[in-house]
C-alpha cells in the first residue's frame, strides 16, 4: 500500500501576501478550492479575487490562498484533522446545513486533493483555473528539483524543470532561479 500524500501550501517569496486578499500560511494542508467560485460571476471577478480564481490553492487552516503546493506525506490523523478543519470552515463560513454535510463535502475535497498527489514527495504543483463553456476547469503544472539542484542552485544552474504542461493554456513563466538568488545570503 502506498503512503498517503496530500498537498501542502508552499511560499517561495512574499508575493502571495500581496496578490491574494488572504494568503495561506506556508505548510498548511491544501485543496483546490474551486468550490468557492461555483456560484460567482466569474466574468466580473477583478483584482485579488481574479488572481485567487486563476491560481489559488485554498489552505485548509487559514482559508487563505497559495500559488504553489508541494506533495507531502501525511498520516491518517493529519488527513482526519484536515477534513475536520475544512468541515468547520464549510459550516461556519459557507453555511453548510449541518455537521454531517460539511464533513462529507470536506472529505470529498481532501480526496480530490490527495488524487493530485500521485507524484513524488517534494513535487511542486501550480494550478491554472479557468471558466470554459460555463464550467470551471483546472490544469496543473508540476516542477521537480533536479538531482543535485540544491548545490547547483548556488552555482547559478537551473534547479527545476517543467515536467507536465497544459498545451492549451496560456504560457506562464516563473523565475524560480531569480527567486532563489534573491533569497541566498
Amino acid at each position: 500500500m502506498s503512503a498517503l500524500k496530500l498537498p501542502r501550501t508552499l511560499r517561495l517569496d512574499p508575493s502571495d501576501s500581496f496578490v491574494f486578499a488572504e494568503a495561506a500560511e506556508p505548510g498548511e494542508w491544501a485543496v483546490t478550492g474551486s468550490f468557492l467560485f461555483w456560484d460567482r460571476d466569474l466574468a466580473n471577478l477583478a483584482g485579488k479575487d481574479r488572481v485567487a480564481f486563476r491560481s489559488g490553492f485554498l489552505g485548509v487552516r487559514s482559508f487563505g490562498f497559495s500559488t504553489l503546493v508541494v506533495v507531502s506525506e501525511a498520516s491518517e490523523a493529519e488527513r482526519d484533522d484536515a477534513v475536520a478543519e475544512l468541515a468547520g470552515h464549510l459550516r461556519e463560513r459557507l453555511g453548510a446545513p449541518d455537521h454531517a454535510a460539511a464533513l462529507a463535502a470536506a472529505r470529498e475535497e481532501i480526496d480530490v486533493a490527495a488524487s493530485l498527489c500521485d507524484l513524488p514527495v517534494g513535487t511542486v504543483v501550480a494550478m491554472h483555473r479557468a471558466e470554459t463553456d460555463g464550467a470551471i476547469t483546472e490544469a496543473f503544472r508540476t516542477l521537480h528539483q533536479k538531482p543535485g539542484g540544491e548545490d547547483r542552485l548556488h552555482a547559478g544552474a537551473r534547479a527545476f524543470r517543467f515536467v507536465e504542461t497544459d498545451e492549451d493554456g496560456p504560457e506562464e513563466r516563473a523565475d524560480l532561479l531569480g527567486l532563489a538568488r534573491s533569497r541566498t545570503p
